[in-house]
């Protein structure tokens, strides 16, 4: 936890409503994203009990599982799960743009791509084990399962691995895009309770943040969100209505007791179903970051290619990556985070100050400019300005460190002194990071043009206020790793390829 953070959540506590940690929106929401509420049965191992799904908070679709140990029961679900989800997903193929994949190329990339909320990180895990659980199964022969069943598997598969991956907004879990925007006056723990999270957000009229929360943790008034249960609730209400289920003879006597189990469930799942669209609403309200939509082009960017993926090969994904192929990931997803920290930072202000506390960004007035100063070091004359920043920031960088403005990302500065005012003018770097009024000069390059006199507003002006830091939005390229086939003895040698086998159909749910 950040020191601002921290101050956030003590700031909660003492005035009794949850703060801000951004002044803009850092995921994107989709105009039609699809929620699930799972519910698992304690005990076992990912067992669905219910779901409630759909895109229309007014319309939730309840399934239910009413024998959760029974394997036919449980396939069944599935089916009626993928018949909701592998639709809503396939309908975002229906239209694809050209976009520039090089020199005279193009490559197409859907208009829109699917989203799927659920309420919590459990949310996700669960999601991901049902994908595991499913994508390996046969459609026909011993063990089959209907059609749609391994196709949701891989569907699901791909969205947690996706989920992974910093600013992806395939599969976005409630309680965390909350958590990124807001600060309760809770723990963190205590934040992946859906109800109490919200309601230190936006509490009930009459209730201060910390008293919803209070109220959250009554299970008879606000469930878990799922996927566990209620201890109370399956004790008393659901093993004697599974029971029930159990024992009924005869079709009427069966057809109630399944619609007790559903009404049970229901009035398990209902508020969260609610609370997560009211998360939504919460989140909407806030204007979307400048990069949000850079990386929603990315997750269509994935959403496309594993989409023709699917229709090239149709196979599952691997139980585990290869060596290779796990150091690749490792890496990509490293190069990932350290873009998306960057991209908040440049977004939003309170993010920046998390970097302006630590030293690695300043803000300040320009105090001296010289718009026009040539470097004549080299063999050719350059276009080098000077200006002068004056900031009761700390600053850690060092000279020759290379900085970027938040509001002129194409130009380029680097620190060619760093000063500390004081009344014997002694300056030192370590004076600079101690506190107090600093001047940083930098010279600046790029984004003025290319003559050696500036282009009009390329320079920043004197009595201009920027913010500079050492993050960086750019490109990074990624590590050269060997092929497959090179793969080292030391990590196993070449993996093999896979084939499907009769084993992949009895693989165990969990």
């Amino acid at each position: 936890m950040s020191t601002l953070t921290a101050l956030a959540r003590a700031q909660a506590w003492s005035v009794g409503t949850a703060q801000r940690l951004a002044l803009v929106r850092h995921v994107h929401l989709a105009e039609r994203p699809l929620v699930f509420v799972p519910l698992a049965l304690a005990g076992e191992a990912n067992a669905p009990l219910a779901a409630m799904v759909g895109d229309d908070p007014d319309s939730p679709r309840l399934l239910v599982v009413s024998q959760p140990r029974n394997r036919d029961q449980r396939f069944a679900f599935v089916a009626e799960l993928a018949g909701v989800v592998v639709p809503y997903i396939e309908g975002f193929r229906s239209a694809a743009e050209e976009v520039p994949a090089g020199r005279d190329e193009t490559r197409p990339r859907f208009l829109n791509a699917p989203q799927l909320v659920v309420p919590n990180q459990a949310g996700i895990g669960f999601v991901r084990l049902l994908g595991r659980s499913t994508r390996f199964r046969r459609t026909a022969g011993e063990f089959a399962v209907a059609p749609g069943v391994p196709v949701l598997g891989r569907w699901l598969t791909y969205l947690a691995e996706r989920a992974e991956h910093p600013g992806s907004c395939l599969l976005l879990a409630a309680t965390e895009a909350l958590s990124r925007h807001w600060a309760s006056g809770q723990s963190g723990v205590e934040d992946l309770n859906l109800a109490a999270l919200v309601g230190w957000i936006a509490p009930p009229p009459g209730l201060t943040g910390a008293e919803a929360a209070v109220t959250a943790e009554d299970p008879v008034l606000s469930p878990p969100a799922g996927p566990a249960t209620d201890p109370g609730f399956d004790n008393e209400v659901l093993e004697p209505l599974i029971e029930a289920c159990s024992q009924a003879e005869g079709e009427a006597a069966s057809a109630r007791a399944r619609a007790a189990l559903q009404r049970a469930l229901s009035g398990q799942l209902l508020p969260t179903w609610r609370l997560v669209w009211r998360a939504l609403d919460l989140l909407r309200a806030l204007p979307a970051g400048a990069s949000v939509a850079r990386r929603w082009d990315g997750d269509r960017d994935s959403f496309t290619a594993y989409d023709a993926y699917l229709r090239d090969t149709g196979l599952p994904q691997p139980r585990r990556d290869g060596a290779v192929a796990a150091a690749r990931r490792l890496d990509w997803l490293e190069r990932a985070q350290a873009s998306y920290a960057a991209q908040q930072a440049f977004d939003d202000p309170l993010a920046m100050a998390e970097y302006r506390m630590t030293g690695e960004a300043f803000a300040g007035v320009v105090v001296k400019a010289e718009p026009d100063r040539l470097d004549h070091s080299g063999k050719r004359r350059r276009l080098r300005p000077l200006i002068t920043v004056e900031t009761a920031d700390p600053v850690v960088a060092e000279t020759g460190t290379v900085l970027t403005a938040v509001t002129r990302p194409a130009q380029s500065a680097r620190v060619v002194s760093i000063s500390a005012e004081s009344a014997d003018l002694t300056s030192t770097e370590d004076d600079a990071a101690s506190g107090g009024v600093v001047r940083v000069v930098l010279e600046l390059s790029g984004g003025m043009g290319r003559s050696l006199t500036a282009a009009p507003g390329s320079v920043p002006e004197v009595g201009e206020w920027l913010c500079y830091c050492s993050l960086t939005v750019d490109y990074q390229r990624p590590w050269v790793f060997p092929s497959a086939e090179e793969t080292p003895w030391t990590h196993g040698g070449p993996p093999q390829p896979y084939v499907p086998a009769d084993e992949d159909a009895v693989e165990e749910w969990s």
